[in-house]
């Protein structure tokens, strides 16, 4: 490995899921660069996190349903939850949700759904999709910002501070909102763990594709951005690599999801 690049020759592939490291569906190219990436990254002892809106059990059916390679460590929930693993189990990472408890004020976000039952443009989201410090919504793409608008009101006349998340989903284009302690994202949670392991960003590659990867692309962590990226989203992660002067920490791959993860990687370390 190149420690010009990569610093310790410790290297940690971070990395969201949904149009990132999964296979696209029917793109045959995507399905066998990812047995090249599984060797890629034993041959490269390589580390591997996983940085995600998905909650755990969904994960841990994505691993199954994909055969994906297995994650160090999990980051979960659009970085409201982390989970290590130690033997056979993951077990959340106590430490960090006394944190987030602490941002948020309270226990939980639990009790604020019954605000929104009857919202026109806020839909609740699944009860699995919804967690204590996690709040979740569909909306019409088309009207994301104004939902968010809209939210974002409604949660002042509750006192509270939060991070709100807009993204559109890559799949079936419904746009989502998810409601977080202050100040939580991907980016903070993976700050959190890289500080917890005793590294530095320049330990960590990070790769994504959608709206709620954006904080953590423009963290200062290198960065792939795989070809099917929203292309707002490229625009942006360009800017704040430019205006920190941040010539070498960004990848744009030309080929889509889990075969760009691979060519991201091969080209970054």
């Amino acid at each position: 490995m190149n420690d010009s690049k990569l610093a310790n020759n410790r290297v940690v592939l971070a990395t969201d899921l949904d149009g990132t490291l999964i296979p696209l569906d029917g793109n045959a190219a995507n399905s066998a660069d990812l047995k090249a990436l599984k060797t890629f990254l034993v041959e490269n002892e390589i580390e591997l996190v996983f940085v995600t809106g998905r909650h755990l059990s969904s994960v841990k059916t994505a691993i199954d349903q994909f055969d994906l390679p297995q994650p160090d460590s999990i980051i979960c929930d659009v970085g409201a939850s982390i989970f290590q693993k130690t033997k056979s189990e993951w077990q959340p990472a106590d430490q960090y949700q006394t944190l987030l408890r602490k941002n948020l004020g309270r226990e939980s976000l639990t009790n604020l759904h019954c605000h929104f039952k009857n919202s026109e443009r806020l839909r609740l989201q699944e009860n699995e999709k919804q967690g204590d410090f996690k709040l979740s919504f569909y909306t019409d793409a088309a009207e994301l910002d104004t939902a968010k608008a809209l939210l974002k009101e409604e949660l002042a006349k509750l006192s509270l501070q939060v991070n709100i998340i807009a993204s559109r989903d890559p799949f079936n284009g419904d746009g989502l909102l998810d409601v977080l302690p202050i100040g939580t994202s991907k980016a903070f949670a993976l700050d959190w763990w890289v500080a917890q392991k005793q590294l530095t960003q320049r330990n960590v590659i990070f790769a994504g594709d959608s709206g709620n990867d954006l904080a953590a692309m423009t963290a200062g962590y290198p960065t792939i951005i795989v070809g099917n990226a929203d292309r707002l989203l490229v625009k942006s992660v360009r800017q704040a690599h430019d205006a920190n002067n941040w010539t070498d920490r960004i990848y744009e791959a030309t080929e889509p999801a889990t075969s760009g993860v691979l060519e991201g990687l091969r080209n970054l370390i």
